[in-house]
């Protein structure tokens, strides 16, 4: 299982009236990465002819976040059958290691000329192991 990472710092912009990050914003670092993690693994003939969409969203508030909080997030592939993939996000407190938050996102592979689903080739979940 291949783990891609990333830091965010938390700012003024990504909190709400209880000045803790909004659960709003936890879903779109999770797409965020998501994104990140299949642009650098794929090539472009591979994201030209791809895209993905959302079937599901599981998502797990552990704790907080607050202003200047430095949030490491992961994420990998747990795994993939037929057109579906499943990634998982975990966030967490960089200095502490605190789980934050902890995601599970079902996604389907979407063939970008006939815009239907498309198998996942042993191929292309390789990218990801």
């Amino acid at each position: 299982m291949q783990i891609f990472e990333k830091l965010i710092i938390v700012s003024t912009e990504d909190l709400d009236e209880l000045n803790h990050v909004n659960n709003v914003r936890y879903i779109q670092w999770a797409n965020t990465i998501a994104k990140e993690h299949w642009e650098q693994n794929t090539t472009k003939d591979i994201s030209d002819n791809f895209f993905w969409v959302v079937i599901s969203h599981f998502i797990e508030y552990k704790s907080s976040a607050l202003l200047d909080d430095i949030i490491t997030l992961k994420t990998y592939i747990r795994k993939t059958e037929g057109a579906k993939s499943t990634r998982i996000v975990e966030m967490y407190h960089a200095k502490t290691e605190k789980l934050i938050v902890k995601s599970e996102t079902i996604w389907c592979l979407m063939n970008s000329k006939t815009l239907r689903p498309s198998r996942i080739t042993p191929e292309l979940a390789s990218l990801f192991d």
